[in-house]
């Protein structure tokens, strides 16, 4: 190795440790439940609509979800990107849904109302789902980040994603969801700037127009998957704490409004990000299922930092928020379900539960798991159905997607009608009993 190959290493790698120190400095600490677990600061204070919907904004542009996006692109042109930005509706909806579970119920959270409008099985069972979803979270984001440092599986990679790893959890044992709100504003400035960048050497080589039109509205290019997106903007976004739990953090219009501007933006960050896969699509360059650390060796030292410093900025935010979520959920939210009150000691309680999962969340990374099943799994998980075991029939059309797209339907129907057809049973039996 030379001398030049060497400085750049211990760049990069020094980029990770200085990153880690600096968020941890800013970092504020948090000794109160309210700022540990629902963002308050020291006057008890909630976050503004600005912080929140920044926060919103930035938790939602995962690691994982730039590097989908940019690999759809590639495997599908503009189509994929689309289909993937299509996700980011949920957050609209998401915030529309419990402005009326808070208006209407009163709802002080998704797991509380579950349990008084359903009974403790069925926040149980959606509790369990929900740390199903928070650690696929961890090890999504980590391997991604690993991918810049090495292949899948050599000792940079996992060095590079557990040094990550530890350096996200260490400022969020900090401060919990106050931490996690605080960085992120950080961290979305950061994205953008870079995201910028990146687009900037990308678009000039082929033009808006040329990547914009590159792709085929068919269910075998591409579509499949876009429908599959639109059918589980209606089930992906509630099974999801990063985003549902700073939904109850704010007074009601607040939150709506920073839930509609955020997914705005989101929708169009992860469409314009594409952009990336579309143009390496172009090229004819095989990413090997990480298309932005492919094109990325090819931009030189300057690009190649701008893209990490994306897939940094937006994998720490969401790891951060995974670690605040996951501590509320065990310390605060499991001990409901058990029908106890929380722990005097609940922030311990969630600072152990983040130390245990930051192990245990990257094992499938290290075995080497493709970080797309995070995201189009735990989407048609939440409806209970596991994909590996539907029956061929349900495909429709013969794309790549085609099973999943069938499953996402027919699944939808079958709870919508297991939900709706006992409401309708009991009015009719009411009807009849009082006889109008």
């Amino acid at each position: 190795m030379d001398h030049a190959t060497a400085w750049q290493g211990l760049f990069f790698w020094g980029f990770l440790v200085v990153f880690g120190a600096v968020m941890y400095a800013v970092s504020p600490r948090v000794r109160t439940e309210s700022g540990f677990f629902l963002g308050h600061d020291e006057a008890g204070r909630p976050a503004t609509r600005r912080a929140l919907m920044l926060s919103i904004f930035i938790s939602w542009i995962f690691a994982k979800s730039v590097t989908n996006a940019a690999n759809l692109g590639a495997a599908y042109g503009i189509v994929g990107g689309l289909a993937y930005a299509t996700y980011w509706l949920s957050i609209p909806f998401a915030g529309w849904i419990i402005f009326r579970l808070r208006t209407r119920d009163g709802a002080t959270g998704i797991v509380p109302w579950l349990m008084a409008r359903y009974g403790r099985a069925a926040a149980l069972a959606f509790s369990a789902a929900i740390l199903v979803r928070l650690f696929n979270e961890v090890w999504s984001n980590t391997a991604v980040v690993g991918g810049y440092y090495g292949d899948a599986g050599s000792p940079a990679f996992i060095g590079a994603a557990l040094l990550f790893t530890a350096v996200v959890l260490f400022y969020s044992l900090k401060g919990g969801l106050r931490s996690s709100i605080f960085t992120d504003v950080i961290q979305a400035v950061v994205f953008v700037l870079f995201l910028g960048m990146v687009l900037a050497w990308i678009v000039p080589t082929h033009g808006p127009l040329r990547l914009l039109g590159e792709g085929r509205f068919a269910l075998d290019a591409g579509l499949d998957l876009l429908l599959v997106a639109l059918l589980q903007v209606l089930s992906y976004p509630f099974h999801d704490p990063v985003l549902t739990d700073r939904g109850f953090i704010t007074d009601e219009k607040t939150m709506l409004r920073a839930f509609v501007v955020a997914g705005l933006l989101g929708f169009a960050a992860i469409l314009a990000f594409s952009l990336v896969g579309v143009h390496a699509r172009l090229e004819g360059l095989q990413g090997g299922g990480n298309v932005p650390a492919a094109l990325a060796r090819g931009l030189g030292l300057a690009g190649y930092f701008a893209m990490i410093a994306v897939m940094v900025s937006s994998a720490a935010s969401t790891l951060d928020s995974t670690f605040t979520s996951l501590s509320k959920s065990v310390a605060r939210e499991l001990p409901l379900l058990a029908g106890r009150r929380p722990s005097i000691r609940a922030i311990g309680v969630g600072t152990t539960a983040m130390v245990a999962f930051a192990l245990l969340g990257n094992l499938p990374m290290l075995l080497g798991t493709d970080i797309l099943k995070a995201t189009t799994i735990s989407g048609t998980m939440v409806i209970g159905l596991a994909v590996g075991q539907i029956p061929a029939a349900w495909a429709i059309g013969d794309g790549r997607y085609a099973l999943l797209l069938g499953t996402n339907l027919y699944g939808l129907l079958i709870c919508f009608t297991g939900f709706l057809l006992p409401l309708a049973v009991d009015r009719r039996r009411l009807v009849v009993a009082t006889g109008s």
